[in-house]
């Protein structure tokens, strides 16, 4: 498949736009309902099909179904990654409105990490063809390994990411709106918020070393591997906001995404041996995923949405506007002398410690 460069260049301005578009749309820190989520969701689905079929007719069926299957892999193990994200959010007791900004920057990141990785994947199999068994049996171990841990998820408070977090930024335990970063008494503290960020990036991290090599499976064109993760990811916010309360209904879809692993890492083990045509494999994913929700939803019949559930990984409130007031620049410090700064009363003290004893 020859890519011109104006192909890929159309494509970065397309996401672009988009990012630019819901960007804009949610420049306001508000909570995002179902029917908005839901508006959105089918937007970024409309796109991510759209694309499939300008695909489909400027480079062929073949090309066409393989970004239709990696685009449906790539969707259907997003899923496993709402539920985290969800849980993530519960154990910060991150406020609903301001959830969207770590979102859009967590995928804007996971789109440049991805892509990282996809042309890292690219290079290997050019100049290692062999392995793309170690893909193979990765993926196989991986979907065996999901079916036995179905039911047990890692909470973040176990997290060595959030330790180190911890360990060497100090923190502040109130959310400040939608800052990352605020200064206070001079000193620069981070936000339950940018915790929250740096967890739902390695996340992805985690979830990409999966999902890349199973895509690699279903096509060996860096293209379409890029654009169909990239338009499944683009829609994984809306996608949170519509099934973070629903998650508790998906209770056979873990299996399914391992069953669906299982079958691309055997179909990458038979590439040499005998070749699966790409229609039987989407069909095959396509069927996995539906009888696996299809389930699901049929044994949770009469279940409402219900928000998740998890441990908390501390004590998380909302600045007071007192707290807010106190606040200086973050990228310049406090053009007051130490005379003009007010007094620290013995409990706002008291609290700063508390809150850099994570250092």
């Amino acid at each position: 498949m020859n890519v011109p460069l104006y192909a890929w260049l159309a494509v970065f301005g397309v996401i672009a736009l988009m990012l630019a578009v819901d960007l804009f749309a949610h420049r306001k820190a508000h909570v995002i309902g179902v029917r908005e989520a839901a508006i959105w969701s089918a937007v970024w689905v409309l796109i991510g099909i759209g694309f499939g079929l300008v695909i489909w007719t400027t480079a062929g069926a073949e090309y066409g179904q393989q970004y239709y299957a990696g685009y449906l892999i790539e969707k259907s193990l997003a899923v496993d990654n709402v539920f985290v994200w969800a849980i993530i959010f519960a154990a910060f007791a991150v406020p609903r409105q301001y959830q969207h900004r770590v979102l859009f920057l967590g995928v804007l990141g996971a789109l440049v990490l991805r892509g990282i990785f996809i042309a890292a994947g690219a290079v290997l199999i050019e100049n290692f063809s062999w392995i793309l068994y170690v893909f193979a049996a990765f993926l196989i171990y991986t979907g065996y390994r999901m079916i036995r841990t179905r039911n047990e998820h890692a909470h973040p408070e176990k997290s060595p990411v959030l330790r180190l977090f911890r360990r060497f930024i100090p923190m502040t335990n109130a959310f400040h709106g939608q800052r990352f970063l605020v200064r206070r008494n001079g000193i620069l503290l981070a936000t339950p918020l940018l915790a929250v960020l740096v967890l739902v990036e390695v996340t992805d991290v985690v979830f990409a070393v999966d999902s890349i090599p199973a895509i690699f499976a279903v096509t060996s064109e860096p293209f379409i591997v890029f654009t169909a993760n990239a338009f499944a990811i683009l829609g994984l916010r809306a996608m949170y906001f519509l099934l973070a309360d629903l998650m508790h209904r998906f209770v056979y879809l873990k299996i399914g995404l391992a069953l669906v692993l299982v079958w691309v890492g055997v179909k990458m083990l038979l590439l040499d041996v005998f070749y699966i045509p790409t229609t039987v494999s989407l069909g095959v994913i396509a069927f996995i995923i539906t009888v696996s929700v299809v389930l699901s939803l049929r044994a949770t019949r009469g279940q409402g949405r219900r928000e998740i559930e998890a441990d908390s990984a501390g004590s998380f409130r909302e600045a007071t506007p007192e707290e807010i007031a106190e606040l200086e620049p973050v990228w310049r410090r406090s053009a007051r002398t130490p005379e003009q700064k007010p007094e620290q009363k013995p409990e706002q003290q008291a609290e700063l410690k508390k809150e850099n004893e994570h250092r």
